[in-house]
């Protein structure tokens, strides 16, 4: 049972309090590109990436209350005014509160890889879940996941492959083990130095847009 940390932070929002959907043009008091992070864990990647991308919005969801408090610490910190965080579970909270073609760009860093064969099914990402997430992709927004965990990186590598309507960035390659101009957090750094290796996946949702841009340029 988690304990809870009472969060006090103008970063912070409560999904109760949201519409159905959010109107986050009104919340972040304009109308940039909205970009997410699905389990932000202590906030540095998505401090980082905020502070360089100043014209996108970011919503960071994590299911853990200590996870969202030190997030909004570092986002209070940096005095990023572009990002807002929740405690939220994924499929609900883009279920209830996204407008269906409104993300830029999904990020999702090392999540719980279950490794346990018998509880794989209970991982995030897979095929279901792409399907699902690709409704609320607008034309050219690009999904980045990274694990350190093997057979989820080649996985979600394979998977993707085969997913219609997604174009690979990293093309030849199915991953890499390096992205350049990819922030790392905590996690990919403890991974890291522990000898494991990171497997990155870079799609984008199939649209009138056709750039031959880098995996790590900017792409909001």
């Amino acid at each position: 049972m988690q304990s809870f940390i009472h969060i006090e932070s103008p970063t912070y929002l409560r999904a109760e309090h949201l519409e159905k959907p959010a109107d986050w043009p009104a919340i972040f008091g304009n109308g940039n590109p909205l970009a997410l992070e699905i389990g932000c864990g202590i906030g540095d990647f998505i401090a980082l990436t905020a502070a360089e991308r100043p014209d996108t919005n970011f919503i960071a969801i994590d299911f853990y209350n200590k996870g969202c408090y030190k997030t909004c610490r570092r986002i209070d910190v940096r005095g990023l005014k572009n990002v807002r965080v929740l405690r939220e579970e994924a499929r609900q909270f883009i279920t209830e509160r996204i407008p269906a073609g409104s993300l830029s760009a999904v990020y999702i860093n090392c999540p719980d890889p279950w490794p346990k064969k018998k509880h794989r099914k209970r991982r995030l990402v897979n095929r279901q879940f792409m399907e699902f997430l690709r409704n609320y992709l607008a034309a050219d927004a690009d999904f980045f996941f990274a694990t350190d965990f093997d057979d989820y990186g080649i996985d979600v590598a394979g998977m993707m492959a085969g997913l219609e309507g997604f174009e690979n960035r990293l093309a030849p390659d199915l991953f890499r083990h390096e992205l350049e101009g990819y922030h790392l957090s905590k996690y990919m750094r403890k991974f890291m130095a522990e000898g494991k290796r990171i497997y990155f996946v870079h799609y984008r949702k199939a649209g009138s847009r056709n750039r031959a841009q880098g995996a790590g340029e900017k792409s909001q």
